[in-house]
């Protein structure tokens, strides 16, 4: 599991899609956390060459590759979020080698907070792995209108994708802290620095 790997804590941060926890990520690390993303680690297991790509094909055909032999993110994710049992098919593929991937690089973080960016802690039940989940919430038709535009997906489709994520109650009762981003950025980045101020800067991985 992700904070087991090295010598010190590990904090988890998560919100569902179109959430801004990307955003979120960028200032942690402009105030000096080491964010270790998912997302970017699940883009590097199935690079051109990888295991992981070769048994997403096999799993799913080659019709999921561009021209290139890359993976059709876009196109894989229209049939994934289309049917739950293709989308547990895909993350028993991907999760164990993200998760591996992820101990390596939180394990090389020395004298940092170290934060782990997953949009699935809670749905995955990894919130007891962490010191804490900080959750990027923000206002349900913002979120939808935010994604519609950043996947340029229709408004059922948009929908689907929300409604297969855990609902925002929930995720906001299971969260150690919340940081709403439905505003500006700037009223983002001040809710987020009184945050660091009064708790996360304390927490420090080992030298």
């Amino acid at each position: 599991m992700p904070a087991s790997g090295g010598p010190g804590p590990v904090i988890g941060l998560t919100g569902g899609i179109a959430s801004g926890k990307s955003a979120v990520g960028r200032m942690l690390e402009d105030l000096g956390a080491a964010v270790v993303d998912a997302d970017q680690l699940a883009r590097e297991v199935v690079e051109p060459g990888t295991p992981g790509l070769q048994e997403v094909v096999a799993a799913f055909g080659k019709d999921v590759l561009d021209g290139e032999g890359r993976l059709a993110r876009g196109r894989l994710g229209e049939r994934v979020f289309a049917d739950p049992g293709e989308r547990r098919r895909l993350e028993r593929i991907l999760h164990p080698r993200i998760a591996e991937l992820a101990r390596q690089r939180l394990a090389a973080v020395r004298g940092r907070l170290a934060v782990y960016q997953a949009p699935l802690i809670f749905e995955t039940g990894r919130e007891g792995e962490f010191q804490g989940v900080l959750l990027v919430d923000c206002d349900p038709e913002l979120q939808l209108a935010r994604l519609r535009v950043r996947d340029r997906l229709e408004e059922a489709d948009a929908r689907a994708r929300l409604a297969a994520q855990l609902p925002a109650a929930e995720r906001r009762r299971r969260a150690t802290w919340v940081v709403d981003n439905s505003g500006s950025l700037d009223d983002t980045r001040a809710q987020l620095l009184r945050l660091w101020e009064r708790e996360l800067a304390a927490l420090r991985r080992a030298p």
